[in-house]
């Protein structure tokens, strides 16, 4: 029999109406044939209620006792949901973490799963009982609760799901499903039918309020099919699967964050070690760093641009001021009022001309563009933002976003840890079970390199959004996809934009722009280069593990390894480097992350 895993958070649960409407889905579920195992979170506020509550007893409570207070409000929602299940005539079981099997490390407040066993939930359903689960929370070797920290119900489930080999895993919430960009900021945004893993965690601005990042990393790794539902309807939600390799839209969604603060170091001398010092400076001070971009160097200097939010730049300047001292830069600029605005999707890595098309909205709306950095499904543009929501509006619109897609194919089972009948073999999950810990451990998930690729820049071009789409309007027209864009601050009313294409590509690339640019922009420089590589670092957290990039970039300086560009998005560190270190490039992180 299958086994569905649904996750109620806690406005789920809030109050004894929402529970009872929960415990008829799972029973429903029940009926249907599954076997269903249930997660539930502390009732809506009740994890607040409590911390207030230890606050107005001591003004620093131990982490032990957080966790032994925290993880009554999972075990009051799971006694209560079990109840309503008996009142639905159905058989069923609470059980905590502990009585799980869920076994963590002794990291109080923030603990990581060691492993879990099945042998009880599987004892339970083959009894025929519906399992109502204790989300957040495990317990250490000592016994001691623990408690997962920031959305740990997610990962509870996702993990449950997992080891389970469970058919689905439903995320019941307070909203319809997975929009094409915010419903508050554009009232004909669109549910999603269908997102895949790595969609979703770019748009992780999108998703806060959904699943917690952490979890949807988990369930790329495990190959657990997601659905979010909403908890006060029947309707689909949007399923979190993987990528099938087609898709009917070029971009899926438009996402957004507010209030970023831009920093600039100009004139950085272009040598291996200086990003490594950079990096270590802010990990040293925490201080969380979003779109890193680094443009090819001129003269044997180079500019890097970074954001972090306004509320962290008077530390982050003083951390830069002092770095850029050392590091002999000629001079350090900053800017406020700023906003990121993106766009995501697979499409983009099989349609060309997309880049043009964002430019060209963009420029119609007079809109100044200070930043551009991208992924393989990603552009990100830094605007100004009391020009953020028309930026939302033109895009979402000029793509499309509004307009119905047709229904794509369902999900189906995983196919990557399945015997030919459908069950999972023991082999299988104590493999997942196994593999519980390097998970809830890693940062950085892939390192993978490319030197099939043709650098193409171009400076001395005018700073307006029109330059920028003339020049990918023409490679669009030329039938070339662009890979890497990097445009970095703009200064004395001047741009530079480097991009990379395939390198077969190149030659043709550059004479179509050397004739396209020679009417429009004559002062224009223009240059190509082959000998590149793009090394690809993926995983959850680089925006907010600052110690992602001060390892990324203190490997490459131990190897005197020299950084041309850089380009980040939310799940990807993107670097040029010379193809002649390539493989010593690649080697030394993957052995730095452990990834052989």
């Amino acid at each position: 029999m299958s086994v569905i895993v649904q996750k109620f958070g806690g406005t789920s649960v809030a109050n004894a109406e929402k529970i009872r409407i929960a415990a008829e889905r799972a029973v429903k579920a029940r009926k249907a044939g599954h076997d269903v195992v249930v997660v539930v979170s502390a009732r809506g506020h009740k994890t607040d209620e409590l911390i207030d509550l230890a606050r107005s007893i001591t003004s620093n409570p131990r982490p032990r006792e957080m966790d032994m207070l925290l993880s009554t409000g999972e075990q009051e929602s799971v006694a209560l949901l079990a109840m309503a299940v008996h009142e639905l005539g159905a058989e069923a079981i609470s059980l905590t973490g502990a009585q799980i099997g869920v076994l963590t490390d002794t990291t109080h407040t923030k603990a990581r799963i060691v492993s879990i066993s099945t042998a009880r939930i599987r004892e339970h359903l083959a009894a025929g009982a519906i399992v109502i689960a204790a989300g957040f929370q495990g317990v250490d070797a000592a016994m001691n609760i623990t408690t997962l920290g920031r959305g740990g119900s997610d990962t509870t489930a996702t993990a449950l799901a997992a080891v389970l080999d469970a058919e689905l895993c439903e995320i019941y919430t307070d909203v319809e499903g997975v929009f094409t960009t915010d419903p508050r900021v554009v009232a004909d945004a669109r549910k999603v039918e269908r997102i895949s893993y790595d969609e979703m965690l770019e748009l992780a601005s999108l998703g806060a309020g959904v699943m917690h990042s952490r979890s949807i990393e988990f369930a790329k790794k495990f190959a657990v099919n997601l659905r979010v539902r909403p908890s006060y309807s029947d309707g689909p939600g949007t399923l979190i699967a993987p990528y099938n390799g087609t898709t009917q839209t070029v971009v899926t969604g438009v996402a957004f964050v507010r209030n970023e603060a831009l920093i600039t170091l100009i004139g950085l001398p272009d040598q291996p070690g200086v990003m490594s010092s950079l990096f270590t400076a802010l990990s040293g001070a925490r201080i969380p760093v979003d779109m890193v971009v680094q443009n090819t160097a001129a003269e044997g200097l180079a500019n890097v641009s970074f954001t972090v939010s306004e509320d962290e730049l008077p530390a982050a300047m003083e951390v830069v001021k002092s770095a850029a001292r050392t590091l002999s830069a000629q001079s350090v600029q900053q800017a406020t009022g700023l906003s990121k605005v993106s766009i995501v999707g697979h499409g983009m890595q099989t349609h060309t001309g997309v880049a043009a098309r964002l430019f060209q909205i963009l420029a119609d709306s007079h809109m100044r563009i200070h930043v551009v950095t991208t992924s393989d499904i990603k552009i990100s543009v830094l605007i100004d933002s009391d020009r953020c929501n028309d930026a939302i509006l033109a895009v979402h619109g000029g793509f499309g976003l509004h307009q119905p897609s047709p229904p794509l194919p369902g999900y189906g089972r995983p196919t990557n840890s399945l015997t030919n009948s459908g069950e999972a073999t023991d082999e299988v999950v104590a493999d997942i079970v196994s593999r519980l810990d390097s998970m809830e451990s890693i940062l950085v998930s892939d390192i993978s390199s490319d030197t099939d690729q043709c650098r193409i820049s171009l400076g001395n071009l005018p700073d307006d959004p029109v330059a920028a789409t003339t020049v990918f309007a023409a490679v669009a027209e030329a039938g070339i996809l662009v890979d890497l864009i990097v445009q970095n601050t703009p200064r004395s009313g001047v741009s530079g934009i480097s991009f990379t294409v395939p390198a077969a590509d190149g030659p043709r690339c550059l004479q179509r722009l050397q004739t396209e640019l020679k009417s429009s922009y004559p002062q224009a420089e223009l240059h190509s280069e082959s000998g590149i590589c793009k090394l690809i670092i993926t995983g959850i957290g680089l925006r907010s593990h600052t110690d992602v990039g001060r390892r990324v970039f203190r490997t490459l300086a131990e190897n005197r390894i020299n950084v041309d560009m850089i380009s980040t998005s939310e799940i990807k560190i993107s670097i040029v480097v010379s193809s002649q270190e390539s493989a010593k490039a690649l080697a030394a992180l993957q052995s730095e992350f452990r990834m052989t």
